[in-house]
């Protein structure tokens, strides 16, 4: 059974925060120190931010409220309301951006309506309300009493993972199961003003916004009609440092996050380890150079870790267009973030760019090649990724004896109908289009959070 994304949408409140008008409001407040104005100016203007978004309609200078509790435009005075004051907002603003993002990728999922969502899976960890953001969904669009619901909170920016695994695993288990994932952060609700660097450098990146995605295998749909993504693979895992670099703790003036400046090196320590467990699942990946996968799905944490991991994989300035692009202009929105990045490229141009286009097929898969032209090093890894390579896996020549062993990738698993065949360069995301016309190209994606938690994930797009 293969998992289909038959639609992803996204929603993002109205007020918008434009950088440098945020950075010079947060660098004039009072008590902070000579150094905490340093770090207010350096932070934003490196952030690679233009614009955010805000479910806090008092932030932004275009009017003023009567009773501020957020921030008062009149004296430009960022307040310091209580936890409760905040988590009340949420309650409300974060119900409309739940269902708003719903409904969406409802509407655009074609052949599906209210009646046929069996599964509901709400993601967010920026605020909390019972009866939750997965009754009020269901309650608004008119979906079955019956509806299996479940709600990932207090993960952080990775939590999408989870919930599309999970959403997969009901498709697998169920073939009629239709599943609608939904996550939704309100990250500036937690905005303060500090001289705290950490404080500082969050206050520069999260913002708000809102992604949902209609997932099923169901062969009675029809084929959608624009681009789409097959769920292939996922894999997780924890890197052996980290652990109090990267934390999401409530506090009495709201939520606190701990972002240690050290948390890009580490994920530049450790990001090839982390993908090797999810690359082992695709035999037609083993030995390729990471820039070789069309696509990539990078949650933009910050500018910082997007370059960490762009020099370590090699990757081009192209394939970090989809994370840059949405860093820019929506900032961080914790486990949203990467469903942007992933409908970013789903609205890619669908033509094979630069010099790929006709090649022979034959040249683009490095397991055919001799033992010292698939060596697996990787541009820009400065390391072999045979060299850290589980135990038992297929070595990065592959050949036909080799794979006797493994998991098949079989026809299912990457999301070709029957009677249809995936060429190995399609696999990879190098070939001209398959049988029918129909483009396949491999969408390698991650995100980090808490603890330093990696979530990997390897997708396929689908274009006719």
């Amino acid at each position: 059974m293969t998992a289909l994304m038959r639609s992803l949408e996204t929603a993002v409140p109205a007020t918008v925060m434009v950088q440098p008008v945020v950075r010079d409001v947060f660098a004039a407040q009072p008590g902070l120190s000579r150094l905490g104005k340093r770090l207010v100016t350096a932070a934003f203007d490196s952030s690679g931010i233009d614009t955010r978004y805000t479910a806090v309609d008092e932030l932004t200078l275009d009017r003023q409220s009567d009773d501020p509790v957020f921030f008062d435009a009149a004296t430009m005075e960022i307040l310091r309301p209580g936890t409760k004051a905040r988590n009340e907002v949420y309650a409300e603003a974060g119900t409309t951006l739940f269902v708003d993002a719903a409904r969406k990728a409802l509407d655009a999922a074609e052949g599906v309506g209210p009646g046929d969502i069996t599964h509901v899976i709400t993601v967010s960890c920026t605020g909390f309300f019972n009866p939750g953001p997965d009754y009020k969904i269901v309650r608004a669009l008119g979906l079955h009493a019956s509806a299996q619901r479940y709600h990932l909170g207090f993960m952080g920016c990775y939590a999408a993972f989870p919930a599309l695994r999970a959403a997969k695993l009901f498709c697998d288990a169920d073939p009629n199961a239709v599943v609608l994932v939904v996550s939704a952060e309100l990250c500036s609700l937690h905005v303060r003003s500090s001289n705290d660097p950490d404080t500082i450098v969050g206050t520069s990146l999260f913002a708000d916004g809102a992604a949902a995605a209609v997932v099923s295998g169901r062969r009675d749909l029809p084929a959608p009609s624009g681009s789409y993504l097959t769920l292939d693979h996922f894999e997780t895992t924890l890197t052996p440092v980290g652990e109090d670099s990267m934390a999401w703790n409530i506090g009495d003036e709201g939520f606190e996050m701990v972002l240690g400046n050290y948390v890009p090196h580490i994920i530049d320590d450790h990001i090839v380890g982390a993908l090797d467990p999810l690359l082992e699942r695709d035999a037609t990946l083993h030995g390729i150079d990471y820039k070789d996968i069309e696509h990539w799905g990078i949650h933009p944490g910050g500018r910082s870790i997007l370059d960490k991991v762009q020099a370590r994989l090699g990757l081009t300035d192209e394939q970090l267009v989809p994370a840059r692009e949405t860093l820019r202009n929506y900032g961080n929105m914790s486990s949203a973030t990467v469903m942007f990045v992933l409908k970013h490229i789903l609205e890619l141009d669908d033509g094979v760019p630069d010099d790929r286009v006709g090649e022979d097929p034959e040249d683009t898969r490095r397991g055919d090649e001799g033992p010292d032209e698939a060596s697996g090093t990787h541009a820009g890894a400065g390391e072999p990724r045979s060299a850290s390579v589980r135990a038992g896996a297929v070595p990065p020549v592959v050949r036909p004896e080799d794979t006797e062993d493994l998991e098949p990738s079989t026809a299912e698993s990457d999301g070709i109908e029957p009677g249809e065949t995936m060429t190995a360069p399609a696999a990879a995301g190098t070939g001209p289009a398959g049988p029918g016309g129909v483009r396949r190209e491999r969408v390698c994606a991650m995100a980090f959070g808490p603890g330093l938690t990696v979530e990997t994930a390897l997708l396929t797009k689908v274009s006719a």
